[in-house]
């Protein structure tokens, strides 16, 4: 279907899964441009690539090529914008262009592919950046839509060169607006299933029930690895894994992490299962949860034929994606580091991580809670999980696409956080602090323009 089209339009093109469809339809010589709300490092990128982008939501931005063109223009939109909101959205639907969902052109790329998704509220982008990592290091044929950039290829999107039926697809699937339900992979991942996106789900039990929905999506004759815990079923085989930190006595699992020890910074594992064992892996990323993700993945490498050997040296040459446990210092007085962490689970795991890094060390974290129905919805697990801090310092909720709640602040959360050494500051305060005052370890956290902040902190 994609072949009658020469023109792609993306809206919301800054978006990290959006950025990844723009780059493969650039390189696969369609045209390539459309509109985002704000400038970043990674619309740059585009912009550098080659795709044009503009930021101001306006009809005259739209070359007239594609205004006039309805049968060889494709337009896609992030799932976080609507018509209601968006002007060029509007048009393109008034005018009967094709239009679809960043998911289901990902659906449609699937299809003639093999394909390995990755599904989770928490682990997808590392896990399946992870499996792309190794595959390409074992020289198998793979194509990668990731959530995140990966340090070893600067990049979201990985390209094989093979035909599509000698190629491995990984991507990962997201939850959010029931987006993964447009896939039917081969191999499925599902890394976690806490509640989130309660704006959509309403409850937890509704995110529970499409996740299934999920699992049951993949093909019969494929495979499906489950995080345990999980307790959902499956048509296709199923298997299920965990990290060590997990596990009961006598419990039966497929795939775990055992002896997991810590040494001059860095983690090291025996990957195990019953038919073969990986001794004293050397985890290139840092993290309790990081375990956890690199056993799914060598799971699924090994699944898919990798030698043994070939799947230990992936994974020890993996150097992560960015904002997940992203060093932006490390020296013997300061450590700086920067994380994507949005939910309390997230921040349950980024903390107890450091934690164990640095046990003697003061841990102070930055956090820019993202989207004010996220922040009603777990205040007070937002609260226990940042009180795991010697130091939280609060940024005002991040809105994204939402207009304000009311009584649903920073400054409510921070009354909830249990320990004495709490603020609520700008960006622009918090840097003229962290100077005049550097911390130990220094930790900014949130899904929204944090980022930002956390670079500005280390010059």
């Amino acid at each position: 279907m994609l072949n009658q089209f020469k023109n792609i339009y993306l809206i919301g093109i800054g978006g990290i899964g959006m950025s990844a469809l723009a780059r493969w339809f650039k390189l696969n010589k369609y045209w390539v441009g459309g509109y985002d709300r704000n400038p970043s490092m990674l619309t740059q990128q585009l912009i550098n690539e080659g795709i044009e982008i503009h930021f101001e939501d306006d009809l005259k931005n739209i070359p007239d090529f594609i205004k006039h063109n309805q049968q060889e223009s494709l337009i896609i939109y992030t799932a976080a914008i609507s018509s209601e909101d968006n002007i060029q959205l509007q048009f393109f639907e008034n005018q009967a262009f094709n239009i679809k969902k960043r998911a289901e052109v990902l659906g449609l790329l699937t299809q003639n592919h093999f394909t390995v998704a990755v599904a989770g509220t928490h682990g997808k982008t590392t896990t399946s950046s992870m499996i792309a990592h190794i595959l390409t290091q074992a020289n198998m044929p793979c194509t990668a839509f990731l959530g995140g950039i990966l340090k070893n290829y600067q990049s979201n999107l990985l390209l094989s060169n093979e035909k599509p039926e000698k190629t491995i697809m990984v991507v990962e699937a997201d939850e959010y607006d029931k987006s993964f339900l447009h896939l039917s992979p081969n191999i499925s991942v599902i890394t976690s299933i806490d509640a989130d996106h309660l704006d959509i789900y309403g409850n937890a039990e509704n995110v529970a029930q499409t996740f299934q929905e999920f699992a049951l999506k993949n093909k019969k004759e494929g495979i499906v690895f489950i995080k345990k815990g999980t307790n959902l079923t499956a048509n296709a085989k199923k298997f299920q894994y965990a990290g060590q930190y997990q596990l009961e006595e006598n419990e039966n699992l497929d795939f775990y992490a055992d002896f997991i020890n810590i040494s001059n910074g860095y983690f090291y594992f025996d990957f195990v299962n019953k038919n073969i064992s990986i001794e004293n892996v050397k985890l290139g990323i840092v993290g309790y949860h990081n375990i956890e993700n690199a056993v799914a993945a060598l799971a699924v490498c090994l699944a898919l034929g990798v030698a043994p050997d070939l799947v230990k040296r992936g994974i020890e040459s993996f150097e992560g994606a960015k904002r997940r446990f992203d060093f932006l210092k490390r020296d013997e007085k300061n450590v700086i580091i920067d994380d994507y962490a949005h939910h309390p689970t997230e921040l349950n795991a980024l903390l107890t991580s450091a934690r164990a890094l640095y046990p003697n060390k003061k841990i102070t974290i930055v956090f820019q809670p993202h989207l004010f129905s996220r922040t009603k919805d777990f205040m007070q697990s937002f609260a226990d999980s940042l009180s795991l801090a010697d130091e939280v310092i609060l940024l005002e909720i991040y809105a994204a696409r939402e207009k304000p709640i009311e009584n649903i602040t920073s400054k409510n959360l921070l009354q909830k956080i249990n320990i004495p050494l709490k603020k609520v500051l700008s960006k622009e305060e918090v840097l003229i602090e962290i100077k005049k005052n550097p911390r130990e370890v220094l930790i900014f956290a949130g899904a929204g323009d944090i980022d930002k902040v956390a670079m500005k902190s280390i010059y």
